[in-house]
């Protein structure tokens, strides 16, 4: 096989018995040792990156700042080693993907620019009434801005927990995921291992929380659910753009922003304007979704790649 060069994104030279062989490899949705591989290859990243935050005994709760120090040690090791993963899996699977393992995991300059502006720019279309409540409601100062970056908790929720999260279960995960379901399955199958692994925050929940068991549990389902449907937004903008740096970008404005405030906003004095502003950035962000991630912005796309090869590309998501 010819080697890759320039960015990374020129197809694998194959001869054509390589082909096919890659092509009964892949075998389409739903191969039987593809899905197996792809399947413990997602589980077992996902039990290694919560367990990689309890091999540290602690007493302490996990918003102390040892307990965060710790653990970033922990996931970031974690997280540097997952594409070894993507590596076996293709060892394991073999497939070809016909791009670099770095390029196939989003991490590529072909478009980096729109990739890293427009997704984020969509998110907050979508957040335009949290924002204005937070405008209307905030008194903060440059120095409190000051004091909250400098935080371990901000860093931790705007920086290691996005970075590490989206590329673990977005970057690794999809390319392993869609040979096995295709690509908009994939964007469902992928944010239910993102959702589950959120589970572990009932461990520190019961330990440390006065909330009764039932509101604790009730907590956490809500949470599955929040976080499995930002899981499918992110994995769609990853395979729409080709980029991590976009859902990256938007995990931690989304950490920041939280989940909105809708009670509030009914019961806040400005209350007609707020609700606009949350039923125009809904409409918005749904009349811009497409066009804001239009793969022809972002060149060529590493997951379309792959399942073009196999004669399986899905023109909704690839066009």
């Amino acid at each position: 096989m010819a080697a890759l060069g320039g960015d990374g994104l020129r197809l694998l030279s194959v001869s054509q018995p390589e082909r096919q062989s890659e092509s009964a490899a892949l075998g389409g949705p739903g191969s039987g040792l593809c899905c197996w591989v792809s399947v413990f290859s997602c589980l077992s990243l996902a039990c290694s990156y919560v367990g990689s935050l309890y091999v540290w005994k602690s007493e302490l709760p996990r918003d102390h700042p040892a307990v965060i120090k710790r653990r970033f040690t922990s996931v970031l090791v974690v997280s540097s080693l997952s594409p070894l993963c993507v590596l076996l899996w293709r060892e394991l699977t073999g497939i070809q993907p016909g791009t670099s393992l770095l390029t196939l995991m989003g991490f590529r300059l072909e478009g980096i620019f729109p990739a890293a502006l427009l997704p984020l720019l969509l998110t907050m279309i979508l957040f335009l009434g949290p924002l204005m409540q937070l405008s209307m409601d905030c008194t903060c100062d440059l120095a409190d801005g000051l004091k909250v970056v400098l935080d371990m908790r901000w860093l931790r929720n705007q920086v290691i927990a996005p970075l590490t999260e989206e590329l673990v279960f977005r970057a690794c995960m999809l390319p392993m995921l869609a040979p096995c379901t295709g690509l908009g399955p994939a964007v469902f199958t992928c944010p239910l291992f993102f959702g589950v692994a959120h589970f572990h925050h009932i461990i520190e929940q019961l330990r440390f929380s006065q909330s009764s068991v039932g509101s604790i549990f009730l907590s956490a389902a809500f949470q599955f659910s929040y976080t499995a449907v930002f899981g499918a937004y992110t994995a769609f903008l990853f395979i729409r753009t080709g980029h991590l740096i976009g859902p990256v970008l938007c995990h931690s404005f989304c950490n920041y922003m939280g989940f909105p405030a809708v009670c509030a906003a009914l019961e806040h004095p400005q209350r007609r304007p707020l609700l606009a502003g949350y039923a125009l950035g809904v409409g918005l962000f749904l009349l811009l979704l497409q066009p804001l991630t239009d793969p022809k912005l972002y060149g060529s796309l590493p997951l379309c790649v792959l399942l073009e090869r196999a004669g399986d590309s899905e023109a909704l998501l690839c066009s």
